[in-house]
């Protein structure tokens, strides 16, 4: 297309481009993935501790009460609750539900963002009420 450049590199993976609601959607289901992954290993190094003696392993199960360790342990529970609804929202719309039914390719060309657009909304509103009801458990707010 003239005058529209993609890019390349990491700013082009990071830009949702022209998908919308959708593409950062996907964007920050990667960036979800990748913060899980992080999370998985240093769970497992804090898990090997362990083998340290008790000791060590009770220095480190100390250092779990702080208030940064448990913001943080809510920002993995947020993570991983986006990236399973948004999961599941990807696996629907490659199974083809919520794609719509397929038409000609004609003039204005209709998108069936505007059919997944529901879809989306409802997991996303489930995820967020899920996230919203995990941090007055997680943090302990007062109410």
């Amino acid at each position: 297309m003239k005058g529209y450049t993609h890019g390349s590199g990491f700013f082009a993976w990071l830009a949702g481009g022209r998908r919308g609601l959708e593409g950062y959607l996907y964007v920050l289901h990667r960036v979800s993935g990748l913060a899980l992954l992080l999370f998985i290993v240093a769970h497992i190094f804090f898990t090997g501790t362990r083998l340290l003696g008790e000791e060590a392993w009770e220095a480190v199960m100390a250092t779990t009460h702080s208030p940064v360790l448990m913001f943080a342990e809510y920002l993995v529970f947020a993570a991983f609750v986006f990236h399973a609804f948004n999961g599941l929202r990807l696996v629907l719309v490659e199974l083809g539900f919520a794609v719509g039914k397929p038409e000609r390719p004609v003039y204005p060309y209709k998108s069936s963002l505007d059919s997944q657009r529901v879809l989306t909304i409802v997991l996303m509103i489930i995820a967020g009420a899920l996230i919203v009801m995990g941090g007055f458990e997680l943090l302990k707010f007062p109410g």
